[in-house]
């Protein structure tokens, strides 16, 4: 969001109310959980409506496609038209792709079911923020949000879990009613809880023709990626993808350029210190999206680990606890270090992660993955809080919200490339070797650790991201960035709302 006009403090010590606080944290912890869910689920929704993963990937790209474009767009439309009535909008949208996503008899319906889901989950975690940071003031509005940021740091740490109990127990749909029922008891309690805010001072433009072209970009671009093996990187259709999304990052410019309330401020673009977080917060995003997806696929096939949805879930917890874990360590470490060593640790120890990975083999059981996907996890605790610090911090107040829509859509973004790019390797690579003669446990543990290189050369490109982050230290920040780092950690897996510029 970018202003706070008309607000209200629900508490004269600046402290938001309980209801406040649940909508905001339950809506977040369910989206949260949802998500990271999904690709525990794959497989079963594979057997059930007879559509490949590959097919299936959509669900998981299409999600953080459609989220991209509308991160921004979202927090914009609350600003203007109300963020009670834009959260409550998100959460209603949120049951309808959840009773979609459940009635669903082909790997089309669910598909169209997330993309809707997309939509609803950033209005729903842009919202939900908003509506709480209006609410409160001072310290207690960090400590609102530290309780936020909380709820969805669980939300994706469980997810993975409740997703495979659920699976195992009753049926993927389950997962999908049981998220539409909590979101439906949300909706009263924000009606009556929740008072309604706007910022007249915004303009009334909203940048719809940059939203679409946001999509434009990415969808085919991700296509091609998806595709490209299949129909030759040298076809018309992969060239034509390809084409397209070039296309459509010119007309973006072009647009940008002359919208009164673009999307992306062109002009935060030359700012080395937020392009740089930027790059990192999308490398982090990206690469532990594209981990969990190959790890969520190669544990529960019948030819390497042939775990079931449940133990896969309870596999990951290593890697998703970590995180959590980790996080309260990192801003102690940031004032001593300073964002430069720890950013550059962190990708360091989460690239030595990925490395080991390259080595899998078909006979590797659970355990030889245990360390490799801690380390991961504790890289990655270390880079993403100082990285979305520093691209608050890194602009003047009045440009805050312009920055964090930036870094935000830089999550979506990342989480959806590296999802598509690491899924059509492992595709592509396990068939050529099946097809070379390979037995399918050779094969797929050849595809994991390909997959494995791929993340591994993307991390190490955010080591030479920290040679730019400077030197500055978490005591050089503001409100507003301390805010920022506190919900970065949640939204590694998902996305994180725009913060108010006037936090600080």
């Amino acid at each position: 969001m970018s202003g706070t006009s008309d607000l209200s403090d629900d508490g004269r010590d600046g402290r938001a109310n309980s209801g406040v606080l649940a909508a905001a944290c339950v809506s977040t912890f369910v989206v949260n959980a949802n998500t990271s869910a999904v690709a525990i689920l794959l497989p079963a929704i594979s057997e059930d409506t007879g559509s490949p993963i590959s097919t299936l990937q959509w669900a998981v790209t299409g999600y953080m496609l459609v989220g991209a474009a509308c991160i921004v767009t979202s927090g914009a439309l609350g600003d203007i038209y109300g963020r009670r009535r834009t959260f409550v909008g998100g959460l209603l949208l949120f049951i309808a792709s959840c009773v979609l996503i459940a009635l669903s008899t082909s790997g089309a319906g669910v598909i169209i079911g997330r993309c809707i889901q997309g939509a609803a989950g950033s209005t729903i975690v842009a919202g939900g923020l908003s509506v709480l940071t209006i609410a409160s003031s001072g310290s207690q509005r960090l400590r609102a949000v530290s309780y936020w940021g909380a709820a969805t740091a669980i939300g994706a740490a469980a997810g993975p879990l409740l997703g495979g109990l659920l699976v195992e127990s009753v049926s993927w749909q389950s997962l999908f009613w049981i998220d539409a029922a909590i979101a439906a008891v949300c909706i009263p309690i924000t009606l009556r809880s929740v008072r309604e805010s706007r910022d007249p001072t915004r303009s009334r433009s909203i940048d719809w023709l940059g939203t679409l072209l946001i999509a434009a970009i990415l969808a085919p671009f991700i296509l091609g990626v998806s595709e490209g093996a299949d129909w030759g990187w040298t076809s018309p259709a992969t060239i034509l993808s390809f084409t397209t999304a070039a296309s459509a990052t010119v007309a973006f410019v072009v647009v940008e350029r002359r919208s009164a309330a673009p999307l992306v401020d062109l002009a935060l673009m030359g700012n080395r210190l937020l392009m740089g977080s930027t790059l990192g917060i999308l490398i982090g995003a990206g690469t532990i999206n594209g981990l969990m997806f190959i790890v969520s696929l190669y544990f529960q096939s019948p030819d390497t680990l042939a775990m079931s949805a449940l133990e896969t879930g309870l596999a990951t917890l290593p890697a998703t606890v970590g995180l959590v874990v980790l996080a309260p360590i990192v801003p102690k470490l940031d004032r001593s270090w300073g964002s430069r060593t720890v950013i550059g640790a962190g990708f360091a120890v989460t690239t030595a992660g990925f490395a080991v990975l390259i080595a899998t083999q078909a006979s590797w059981r659970y355990a030889a993955f245990v360390l490799p996907l801690v380390a991961v996890a504790a890289g990655l605790a270390l880079s993403n809080g100082p990285c979305s610090s520093l691209a608050t911090s890194s602009v003047s107040s009045q440009q805050v919200g312009a920055a964090s829509g930036i870094s935000n859509m830089a999550r979506y973004v990342g989480a959806a490339l590296m999802t598509s790019i690491v899924a059509a390797v492992y595709g592509t690579v396990s068939a050529d070797r099946v097809a070379g003669g390979d037995l399918p446990a050779d094969a797929l543990a050849t595809a994991f650790a390909w997959s494995a290189g791929v993340l591994t050369v993307v991390s190490a490109a955010g080591i030479g991201l920290a040679i730019v982050a400077g030197r500055r230290h978490a005591s050089d920040r503001t409100r507003t960035d301390q805010v920022t780092a506190a919900t970065a950690l949640a939204h590694t897996m998902t996305p994180a709302p725009a913060l108010d510029a006037r936090l600080s």
